[in-house]
């Protein structure tokens, strides 16, 4: 669906905020799938699209672990549950994002672990 929604015109795309890490959609694999459909449109449309990969997690070393492995995906945005994960974690992830050039979309859905 993300490959098709950019091809299809959508500048950006997202994770749902309770997909995190289901035995149906593990995070890795889901970011690897995001990464290629995005790269994929991008080669075909010639512009800049994203897709918002939720790094939500139970700690906040796995949430950092999960927005360093967008980082070396190139990927631009990470979107974390700031409510779930908490304010510390969120803190600790946005600085993380400032240091290294990644985007920050902090939602408050507050079922995604």
């Amino acid at each position: 669906a993300v490959y098709e929604c950019l091809r299809g015109g959508l500048d950006f795309t997202k994770d749902d905020e309770n997909v995190t890490s289901q035995p149906l959609m593990r995070w890795r694999d889901r970011f690897l799938f995001c990464a290629g459909a995005i790269y994929r449109s991008q080669a075909e449309t010639g512009e800049i699209i994203g897709h918002y990969l939720n790094v939500t997690a139970a700690t906040s070393e796995e949430v950092l672990k999960r927005a360093e492995f967008a980082r070396d995906l190139g990927e631009p945005i990470v979107m974390h549950d700031y409510i779930t994960g908490g304010f510390t974690t969120n803190t600790s992830l946005a600085a993380y994002c400032r240091d290294n050039g990644l985007l920050l979309h902090p939602h408050r859905a507050m079922h995604a672990v």
